[in-house]
């Protein structure tokens, strides 16, 4: 019998894995019609569909293997960091989707967000002052106006799976939509900023890497206090805090 493995969980979602099925259990089942419609229209390879029976959605396994993991050491070739990055620019020049996605928030919403979240930060202790000062003007290149894509929303390193120089499958489109083609791109090298060359090398023209470095900044000091309340360690070598602390 396969055992049930949990690949994440937390207290808006949990994902499962049972041989070479992922069950994922979300409570909010927009979400879920998001991710079902995204992966349709994406011009990129995505999990099938095996069934769906709300809160559940099944999707059968990707063959390959992720780049690595944010935290730890990439586990890929050049050449599988290219392939995503020709892949992602396929998925950037799309016919845009017909819904707005995380990647598309309004820079008014964006830099209010960002503000208090950055009090927060400081005012709780969480991060020193000096730290959050310097990456809230690093991500001030980000909030700036840009074209619509069609972008992920969420295109962490594991979500995207790669056999040797192919793209096998991108996951988890709950965050899909119309949005900013520069927000992918650095949630895809966060914490790798090593292999981002191998990546703008195939995804071509269009990269601003002052915006990049933006990007890194704002989601991380975003994401701080989510994870910690959802049991994640954004202080963890080569996480959230240490790319903070690269801006140095």
């Amino acid at each position: 019998m396969d055992e049930v493995e949990v690949v994440v969980a937390h207290s808006e979602r949990a994902t499962l894995r049972v041989g070479d099925v992922f069950l994922k259990v979300d409570a909010d089942q927009a979400r879920v019609d998001v991710e079902v419609e995204m992966m349709a229209l994406a011009p990129v390879p995505t999990p099938k569909v095996l069934w769906r029976r709300p809160p559940v959605l099944a999707l059968a396994a990707l063959p390959g293997t992720t780049l690595g993991r944010l935290g730890g050491p990439s586990t890929g070739a050049p050449a599988g960091w290219a392939a995503a990055g020709a892949a992602i620019r396929r998925l950037h020049e799309a016919p845009l989707p017909p819904r707005t996605g995380r990647a598309g928030r309004s820079i008014a919403a964006l830099t209010a967000e960002l503000d208090d979240e950055c009090e927060s930060l400081v005012t709780n202790g969480v991060l020193p002052a000096d730290l959050v000062t310097r990456n809230r003007q690093v991500a001030e290149a980000a909030l700036r106006p840009w074209a619509p894509a069609f972008t992920h929303g969420d295109l962490q390193i594991a979500h995207l799976f790669v056999d040797g120089d192919e793209v096998t499958g991108i996951i988890d489109w709950s965050e899909a939509g119309q949005g900013d083609a520069l927000y992918d791109l650095a949630t895809f090298t966060l914490g790798h900023e090593e292999h981002l060359d191998d990546v703008m090398a195939s995804y071509g023209f269009g990269i601003d890497l002052d915006v990049i470095h933006a990007w890194w900044s704002l989601r991380s000091l975003l994401a701080v206090r989510w994870l910690i309340e959802h049991g994640f360690d954004p202080f963890a070598p080569g996480c959230e805090i240490d790319v903070l602390r690269s801006r140095m």
